[in-house]
């Protein structure tokens, strides 16, 4: 089977045959459909996440994926649609075939092509494990979503509307039309404004971006107000480290949520999507097509 993997840290990745996996009591070999490229790949790739998720090389890149069941297992059967997340520390999803824990894998949401699916296990489920299980958002709450138009915002953004909340949403360019299609009731172009100036009173801030924007953030928060953070820890907020759970993944795809995908590479060309994903230019998700 082909798969994108790396030989060395900071090297480009290389397309190349790899034994097909065998999978070991209570796993399942997926026939891959699609695997979705998240931000955290390129830092193990880069080797800034070594000390978090070593890994051994050669290593095949990512954690999202889509596709059907190859081999039986526990609760599924040849040719079940399925989503997932693998191990960052062990990775592979950009192959043509993976190896998971039967445990692991959720139903693909019927609705969605299984292509679009795979944007949905990583984004997703960090949005809704920032909003609801961090922090709690509540109807009638007022919710401000950084970066709307990248892969967790715009997830993030409709994950509030569904809770109730109203949502106000940052972005900029295409990004902004983006979000009000999303469903934000305000969106502002921090490229025009800054936020700081015009809001107040916010419930819950979803910062996606770092930085100063969370130390900015801080400023619109009604008193007890809650910071949330993706990126990393920060000063006054709570930052939230994606953890995988196959029954958060299975709650957020039976929300019948939009993926907003921004370009989809065949496998022949992952290198090229990574490099793309890397200019951090990506309106939602960039996708990785292998079947």
């Amino acid at each position: 089977m082909k798969a994108l993997h790396i030989t060395a840290f900071g090297t480009e990745a290389i397309l190349t045959d790899f034994p097909a996996p065998t999978p070991a009591p209570g796993q399942v070999v997926v026939d891959v459909a699609a695997a979705s490229i998240n931000p955290l790949d390129l830092k193990i790739a880069s080797g800034a996440m070594h000390d978090f998720f070593p890994v051994t090389l050669p290593y095949v890149l990512g954690t999202d994926f889509s596709g059907r069941i190859a081999t039986p297992g526990p609760g599924w059967h040849i040719g079940d649609p399925v989503i997932g997340r693998l191990d960052p520390g062990t990775g592979g999803a950009f192959s043509e075939q993976l190896v998971v824990d039967a445990a692991q894998l959720a139903p693909a949401p019927s609705r969605l092509g299984l292509e679009a699916a795979a944007g949905i296990p990583t984004a997703a489920a960090t949005a809704w494990q920032a909003l609801v299980e961090v922090a709690n958002v509540q109807s009638g709450q007022t919710v401000l979503v950084h970066a709307a138009g990248g892969g967790v915002g715009s997830f993030a953004v409709q994950i509030a509307r569904r809770l109730g909340a109203r949502v106000i949403a940052t972005a900029s360019g295409s990004g902004v039309a983006i979000a009000e299609k999303l469903g934000a009731d305000q969106v502002l172009d921090y490229r025009q404004v800054a936020f700081e100036s015009r809001l107040q009173g916010i419930d819950v801030v979803l910062d996606t971006v770092g930085g100063e924007v969370g130390t900015r953030s801080r400023q619109v928060l009604t008193p007890g107000g809650r910071l949330v953070t993706t990126p990393g820890p920060a000063e006054g907020a709570e930052f939230v480290f994606h953890t995988s759970d196959a029954a958060r993944r299975a709650k957020v795809a039976e929300l019948d949520l939009e993926v907003l995908v921004d370009r989809t590479y065949p496998l022949t060309d992952g290198a090229e999507a990574l490099g793309f994903l890397a200019e951090g230019h990506a309106r939602g998700k960039v996708l990785l097509s292998v079947a």
